[in-house]
């Protein structure tokens, strides 16, 4: 028995999705010194959400940049929860880009809380 050739799939790139991921920074900025380790992290997190929501346009928010920055440009965090929004460009600018993901911050109460944390979807209803 053969499948139906006719079915389509249907591209996940399209929908509207939001996600919760932890980002283990501390692996992108080893070795990296001092003076470049936060705006390194930054653009880790940024190649992160390109590559885990599929789209090239990025928006950080404000908060996460703050969050990053905390510590000063030496001494950033090991780990960072974040939330991964993919939504639709509604500018008429954009018509190549239909989606862009905005990043967020999501505050964790300590280190030892990042144990045990799964991605999660977030379903909005």
């Amino acid at each position: 028995m053969a499948k139906d050739a006719t079915k389509t799939k249907k591209s996940t790139l399209n929908e509207v999705v939001t996600r919760e991921y932890t980002i283990h920074l501390h692996k992108h900025v080893f070795g990296r010194t001092f003076k470049k380790r936060a705006p390194h992290a930054m653009k880790a997190i940024k190649a992160f959400a390109q590559k885990a929501m599929g789209t090239t346009d990025v928006r950080l928010d404000p908060t996460l940049n703050t969050a990053v920055w905390k510590r000063g440009v030496k001494s950033i965090p090991h780990r960072i929860r974040v939330r991964l929004s993919r939504k639709k460009n509604d500018d008429d600018d954009s018509k190549k880009e239909r989606l862009y993901t905005v990043v967020s911050y999501v505050p964790v109460a300590k280190s030892a809380d990042f144990k045990g944390l799964q991605t999660e979807t977030i379903h909005d209803e």
